[in-house]
């Protein structure tokens, strides 16, 4: 069975105002917003919470799963479940995979194992026309919803 977040469109972002862009261009509908590769490893958890919250502060209500990329680094992925992730993307051949998938089952966090495919918000401006279409692009095929979920 494919998780429902998998079928989410997914953006990365590298901040608040991207996060702030793909929530304001969603109006209302599911979308994962992904961390940058390895984020975890750089600005650590508190960082991308944070950015997180303080996007969802301006539009609240709005439906979002958020997902960490911790790399190949299990002390990144326990602090990020530590923090309340409950989606993180961790390199599951790492050889202390078993450990993180067990820390993440007690949380009820899940593990992505790879990326998930996103348009990358680092790549667009919101100021360019086409850009914007692009984003929207995304989120067209996606009813909106009434309830976060």
């Amino acid at each position: 069975m494919v998780k429902a977040f998998l079928k989410l469109p997914a953006v990365v972002v590298h901040g608040r105002a991207q996060a702030e862009w793909a929530l304001r261009v969603a109006a209302g509908r599911p979308l994962l917003l992904l961390s940058a590769p390895g984020a975890a490893l750089n600005a650590g958890p508190g960082w991308f919470k944070g950015v997180l919250e303080q996007a969802a502060a301006q539009f609240p209500g709005a439906p979002f799963t958020a997902a960490l990329d911790c790399a190949a680094a299990p002390g990144a992925a326990l602090a990020a479940l530590r923090a309340g992730f409950k989606l993180v993307v961790f390199d599951l051949g790492h050889p202390s995979a078993a450990s993180v998938l067990g820390a993440a089952r007690e949380a009820g966090a899940e593990v992505l194992g790879i990326r998930p495919e996103a348009l990358d918000l680092g790549t667009l401006d919101p100021r360019r026309r086409d850009d914007e279409r692009r984003i929207s692009a995304l989120f067209a095929t996606v009813p909106p919803q009434d309830q976060p979920t």
